[in-house]
This record gives structure tokens, C-alpha cells and sequence, in this order.
């Protein structure tokens, strides 16, 4: 795997929140001030800190993380909306503006990375430098500016990390569960068996698709500003249309028992903390909540009715998102009318969670703790 260019010996910043710092004391008893016999032992299985960064369509995303148990703790983590491919559909190129929007988002990045003294990383971008006549220019660009090296992940490989990321919010019954990442450029969806035909969630992928649809792109196709409810249906029925062909490689997922739907992506998060009536946007709220199908058609229709200025000032969507919202809503409905499910779990997770969990279950990291 790509690993990030992070220089030695630079960098250390603070301990992470919840970092074992040793005392210096001798034994009980002994003279604090008299000098040791040696330096201090070095712990058995020193801490790893691993990073995962999601460089997509619309966003840049970083989280840093260390092993615990069988999961991992989160020590940093940074989000920020860079539309690295606004203009892209038009002109098959990435702007200058949003490259610069998005060089300026992984210097913080590796500041962070720095800072937590990560040791091993993974930088992965998806659809934008995928589809973009310059996307090479512009991994190279980041490796001078940023001194990062971003690595163009192929779809499959981003439809089996976001499957890695949140497989675990699947029914533990369910026979077969339709996983869905609605980007800003793509749309991966995988149809994924039960937990009892493999402990990898990669292993048990028996059908997926990354659709060229993203809610940047069915955006700036309609328009995400003014959407009348007319349009809305259009924009799904468009939708579906690119869905068709895996709803028929995937048509048998709808009669596996317990099947459900398995959404991760801003627009479903969003769809879920406007259900909840959030003041503000909580993961802690909304990662693993189930959602009935009446309950997900009541918090869309109410995004239609809505003028952009009641999106821009809704604490769960925000001013840099009014204008993409509707364009996910209407991928997640072309999927939820492809496969009907009475209800959708949603995750707060995805792709860079599932990045972690490889490169830990690659190290072995909780073998060694």
C-alpha cells in the first residue's frame, strides 16, 4: 500500500487524548533525584498511530487513529468541503481553484499527521482524479506543495474499503444487505452476503458497481439550487437509470432474509439528523441508527419543499451543501425503489474507517496488544 511521505523525526507534537506517559520515578522508596541505572525500558509493543485520508469529489477527509481492542480510538480527525471536482463533468478537467482549495486542505492534513506522530498512512483519492485529464498533474502537484503522495484508488478498491468500513452496523442475521457511498462523483454500491459466508466483508462481495453519479455531479447536470418537486423526480428517475444494470445482477438480495439496506455517505447522515431534529449535527447520534422506509420519505419530502435558504440554515446540512443535498436524495431514492427495504441503517463510517481497519488487520495490531 502507498504509504504517506512523512519526514523523521519531525513533528512531535502533544500526546494524543488517553496516551500512557511514564512517570520517570525509580522504584517505591527510591531518591527522585538521584540519576537512573539506564534509560526506562521501552514498552513491550509500542503504540502505532495510523491515518487514513479520503481525498473525493466534494470532500477531503482525514482521520488518525490508534488500535484498540478490536477496533481503534480516534486521537484527530479533520473534514473540510473542497469541490476538488466542481467543473469536472464540463470540461473533464480539475480547476485550479479547487486544486488549490484541496492543496491547502492536505497541508493541514499532514500538519495533523505530523503532529500525532502517525507511523503508518494511507492517502487515497477517488473519482475526481480518476475521471480528470490532469488528475496525475495534480497528485504530483500535491506531493511537491503538500509533500503528500496520494494514490488514485481504482473502484473496486474504494466499493471493498467502504464495504470494510461499515459491515459492522449490518444486521448480524441478514443473508444479504445492498451497501451504498453516495460521493460527490461516483456512487459505489455493493451487494454483500451474510457474516456466516466470511469474517472479511471484502470476501463475502457478490456483486458491485461504482455508477457515475455523485451528488456534485447530478448537481450541476440540474442544478441544486431551485428543485422543484417535478425536477426531483426527474433527477431520480435519471438516477435509476444508471442503477438498472446492477438492480439486475443484485435483483435476488431483495428476497435474502433480514435483508436491509446499509447506507454511508453525507446524504444519508444528513437524511438521519434531520429526523432527529438535531440542533446540530451529532455522529454519536446518528452512526448505526436504523430508518424506517416512512421516515426516510417524510425527511425527503420535506428537503423538496424547502427553498435553498431553509437548507443553507439547517445545522444538519449547511450553506456549502444546500445546493448538493437533493441531488443525494435523489440517489438514495433511486435506490430505495430499486431495492425495497422497510428499513436503512446508517453509518457515519466508510472508507477511511475501513483503510484503518486493513492496515491494522495487516499489521496485526491487536494480536500484538
Amino acid at each position: 500500500m502507498a504509504a504517506a511521505a512523512l519526514p523523521h523525526g519531525h513533528g512531535a507534537g502533544p500526546p494524543a487524548a488517553g496516551a500512557l506517559l511514564g512517570t520517570g520515578f525509580g522504584q517505591p522508596g527510591s531518591d527522585r533525584s538521584a540519576p537512573l541505572p539506564g534509560p526506562p525500558p521501552a514498552p513491550r509493543f509500542p503504540a502505532a498511530t495510523y491515518a487514513a485520508l479520503d481525498l473525493g469529489t466534494n470532500n477531503c477527509r482525514l482521520l488518525i487513529a490508534r488500535p484498540a481492542q478490536h477496533g481503534f480510538r480516534v486521537v484527530d480527525a479533520f473534514s473540510r468541503i473542497v469541490r476538488l471536482g466542481e467543473g469536472l463533468a464540463a470540461s473533464s478537467r480539475l480547476g485550479d481553484a479547487a486544486m488549490d482549495r484541496a492543496v491547502e486542505a492536505l497541508k493541514i492534513c499532514r500538519g495533523k499527521m505530523l503532529n500525532r506522530n502517525v507511523t503508518r498512512a494511507r492517502l487515497v483519492t477517488t473519482e475526481a482524479c480518476r475521471a480528470a485529464v490532469n488528475g496525475l498533474d495534480f497528485v504530483r502537484r500535491v506531493a511537491a506543495e503538500a509533500q503528500l503522495e496520494l494514490e488514485i484508488i481504482d473502484q473496486r478498491t474504494e466499493a471493498a474499503l467502504a464495504v470494510s468500513g461499515c459491515a459492522a452496523l449490518a444486521d448480524p442475521a441478514a443473508e444479504g444487505v445492498i451497501v451504498f457511498d453516495i460521493g460527490g462523483g461516483s456512487t459505489e454500491i455493493v451487494w454483500m452476503g451474510g457474516r456466516n459466508e466470511a469474517r472479511d466483508p471484502a470476501a463475502r462481495i457478490r456483486e458491485w458497481a461504482s455508477l457515475p453519479i455523485g451528488v456534485v455531479t447530478v448537481a450541476e447536470r440540474y442544478g441544486g439550487v431551485d428543485v422543484s418537486r417535478a425536477l426531483f423526480e426527474t433527477m431520480v428517475e435519471d438516477c435509476a437509470r444508471e442503477l438498472e444494470g446492477f438492480a439486475r445482477k443484485a435483483a435476488a438480495a431483495n428476497g435474502a432474509r433480514n435483508f436491509h439496506l446499509l447506507g454511508t455517505s453525507g446524504t444519508v447522515t444528513t437524511v438521519a439528523g434531520i429526523h432527529l431534529g438535531l440542533a446540530r449535527y451529532d455522529r454519536r447520534e446518528v452512526d448505526g441508527l436504523w430508518m424506517r422506509q416512512d421516515d426516510i420519505l417524510a425527511v425527503i419530502d420535506r428537503l423538496v419543499e424547502m427553498d435553498y435558504a431553509a437548507r443553507a440554515a439547517n445545522a444538519c446540512i449547511g450553506r456549502e451543501r444546500a445546493d448538493l443535498v437533493l441531488a443525494g436524495c435523489a440517489i438514495f431514492e433511486a435506490i430505495r425503489r430499486a431495492f425495497p427495504s422497510e428499513r436503512v441503517r446508517i453509518a457515519d463510517r466508510g472508507l477511511r474507517e475501513g483503510i484503518l481497519l486493513r492496515m491494522m488487520h495487516e499489521d496485526r495490531a491487536w494480536r500484538r496488544r
